[in-house]
């Protein structure tokens, strides 16, 4: 049924099965398997499906080849144009897909509104900008020799995304490939697919030629790996797991595929004692509920300089104590549950792992079923202290947890902070802005942060080092780049 008969997202979960959008077309998938969404709120059934197969993994790359050329050979004005229309369409839908991501994913619908769908559209539009003022040939000035570089699209490029943030990710690798003249395969998260394939139906409808975007849902170790070990895709980009981003640089490598990683992280946040104490309670608690904690650059260990390390401990437990939750689309619900059963367990577990390492409890959260909601995938929030070396000080929990560790000198936070595996972002919070700018500087990671946590904005590069990533990163005319190769073309001038 037509969206203009029907609402968006009634159309989509009235149908017995979602199909694998191929070559502008809907379709099972070629074994017949299916995947069932669930609501998180309360574990009942959203939508059915079509899972991809290797085989339909190979179709896509197939489209996507097929309308390269014709694709990367418009004027980047038209492609522009084109998806431009598509971020139109998108706003317009915009009410419609907040809903659906609240419900496939379980955040707070004002979290959707606010920030994911509206940020999500505007990666559209500020690719396609940047695309129309990028200079496809520069000349190069060399001795005896007339020479230009230029900058070419790659071909098909594949990308992999979490579940987390569906409709963000999939702008942030569609639109930069689109925008760059590439065509693309998307696999969304088996767990919240529904944003992506609805957005790849707008696509069609504004225009965007068959084969140029194609989103295949499916399990990650089938249609996933099979993106990741196609040979005739050209680039290959990934958000997750560490151990997952391995398997599909393993996967890439093969191939001599050039990989962009978006990994995990275990971000740190050093307040200083001269901050404004509530304001830093409440947003430091704020970043730990936001989507449930599934944040991978959250601020997951708070290093709180001595003198108001128990001011500070108060005011959070207190702010995250009085959390409600609930429904991400119930007005009041402060915080929404976590994305699976699975997710679950695996919060509880990493909670107890820490006790037995020596943890001790701040605020004792854990296991919770709200009234009403007894089968949804909730966890309250929860703040430990204890040994520098614990599992939950190391370790991506993924959930609304805070490591929370005192500190004495600047040199001694520093230490801490980049006592870690991961590298993907930290913040300073110090009424002093220029000791904040300073000890952000020397901390290690790929971004950091000043008095705010969290900070997105196009045009600020944003990506992970060490466990966290590599391969470029997300939101600036860096990401842009990433998407095209460069050519020289030489002539000597005899």
């Amino acid at each position: 049924m037509s969206t203009a008969t029907m609402g968006l997202v009634e159309s989509l979960l009235a149908r017995p099965l979602i199909g694998l959008q191929i070559d502008g077309a809907s379709r099972p998938g070629s074994g017949g398997e299916t995947i069932e969404v669930l609501n998180p709120a309360d574990g009942s059934h959203l939508a059915t499906v079509a899972a991809a197969t290797a085989a339909d993994v190979d179709d896509a790359v197939a489209a996507a080849e097929a309308a390269f050329p014709a694709w990367s050979a418009l004027p980047a004005q038209d492609r522009a144009a084109l998806i431009h229309r598509f971020a139109d369409l998108l706003e317009r839908h915009a009410p419609e897909l907040a809903r659906l991501e609240s419900l496939d994913v379980g955040k707070l619908l004002g979290d959707a509104e606010g920030f994911d769908i509206p940020f999500a559209i505007e990666a559209f539009r500020y690719f396609a900008d940047l695309s129309v003022h990028t200079r496809p040939s520069e000349p190069l000035a060399l001795k005896g020799i007339e020479a230009r570089q230029l900058h070419v699209p790659y071909g098909v490029c594949g990308s992999i995304i979490p579940w987390n943030s569906p409709l963000v990710l999939f702008a942030w690798n569609v639109a930069p490939a689109l925008a760059a003249g590439n065509t693309a395969v998307i696999k969304p998260a088996e767990l919240a697919p529904l944003t992506p394939l609805a957005a790849g139906e707008l696509a069609r409808e504004v225009g965007i030629p068959d084969g140029v975007l194609n989103v295949v849902p499916g399990h990650g170790h089938v249609a996933g790996a099979a993106l990741a070990a196609h040979p005739r895709i050209r680039r290959i980009a990934f958000t997750g797991s560490p151990e997952v981003g391995r398997l599909v640089a393993q996967s890439a490598a093969a191939n001599l595929v050039p990989a962009k990683l978006e990994l995990g992280g275990k971000g740190a946040a050093v307040v200083f004692d001269d901050v404004d104490v509530v304001r830093t309670a409440d947003s430091l608690a704020n970043a730990i509920t936001l989507n449930a904690g599934q944040i991978c650059c959250t601020a997951t260990r708070w290093l709180v300089q001595r003198p108001i390390f128990d001011e500070l401990v108060d005011r959070a437990r207190e702010t995250l104590a009085g959390a409600r939750l609930g429904a991400g689309l119930a007005e009041g619900t402060t915080l929404g549950p976590v994305i699976s059963e699975p997710q679950r367990q695996r919060v509880l577990r990493y909670l107890e792992v820490g006790q037995q390492q020596g943890a001790s409890f701040l605020l004792e959260g854990g296991a919770a079923r709200p009234e009403g909601l007894e089968d949804g995938f909730f966890v309250s929030p929860a703040l430990l202290t204890g040994p520098v070396d614990n599992v939950c000080a190391q370790e991506e929990i993924f959930g609304p947890v805070a490591y929370v560790l005192p500190f004495d000198r600047e040199e001694d936070a520093i230490a801490i902070a980049n006592d870690t595996a991961y590298g993907l972002a930290n913040s300073v919070w110090s009424a002093d802005v220029g000791r904040a700018n300073a000890v952000a500087e020397r901390l290690v990671a790929g971004n950091s942060w000043i008095n705010a946590h969290n900070v997105f904005a196009y045009g600020l590069p944003y990506g992970g080092i060490n466990l966290s990533g590599f391969g470029g990163g997300v939101n600036s005319p860096q990401t842009f780049a990433d998407y095209l190769r460069d050519q020289t073309i030489g002539r000597p001038l005899v």
